[in-house]
């Protein structure tokens, strides 16, 4: 009787511990299952974050590509108007001078008649002389005759020294050579002769 009631106590037991052991197994399958889950999901927000970083990067790329190409395009333009405002700046310049230029050669051609008459080349001369000025002022180019000025050395340049009695010193008493400037710019002196108060006086330079 004893051994009966031990046998069914035993397999009582073993059932409880199948039992026990099929629910342990089903709650660590449950339990992978959501891992598995947890884990595809991370994977797919991974994905849809590197595409959209890629995407990204991508439309970066192709802006950085743009820009290159504009500021190439626009650094070829300014060095082309560059060459063409070097290559062309005296273009105005020389279309004034080209009066003048057929001015010279009407008169060069006239003066070759033996029968020239001289007031008439006098006075074509003053022509040509007149459109010359005329062009020079037009592009800022100016004359220096200081005659009867005050001697200047920022302008003037002294060729020789003369004693005078009837002008102050220092005063330019002869334009040897004009000077000329450029927009107030000076582009040759003058060369001038220069008077003194008396013998061995020197010119001043700083006046």
């Amino acid at each position: 009787m004893i051994d009966k009631d031990q046998a069914q106590s035993q397999a009582e037991a073993a059932e409880e511990i199948e039992s026990a052991n099929a629910e342990s197994s089903t709650e660590s399958e449950t339990a992978e299952g959501g891992l598995e889950s947890d884990g595809q999901s991370d994977q797919g927000e991974l994905f849809n974050l590197l595409e959209d970083a890629r995407a990204k990067a991508d439309e970066h790329w192709n802006q950085l590509i743009r820009t290159r190409a504009e500021i190439d395009n626009i650094r070829k333009r300014n060095q082309r108007d560059l060459e063409n405002a070097h290559k062309f700046a005296v273009e105005k310049f020389s279309q004034d001078l080209l009066q003048v230029w057929d001015s010279l050669e009407l008169g060069f051609q006239a003066a070759q008649d033996e029968q020239a008459d001289v007031v008439k080349l006098r006075e074509g001369t003053e022509l040509t002389l007149k459109l010359l000025v005329d062009a020079m002022k037009k592009h800022g180019v100016e004359q220096v005759s200081p005659e009867g000025e005050s001697f200047n050395p920022d302008y003037h340049q002294a060729m020789s020294v003369q004693e005078r009695d009837d002008v102050a010193p220092n005063t330019v008493v002869a334009v040897v050579q004009k000077g000329y400037l450029l927009n107030s710019r000076l582009l040759r002196p003058a060369m001038v002769m220069v008077s003194k108060a008396g013998s061995g006086a020197a010119i001043d330079e700083e006046a």
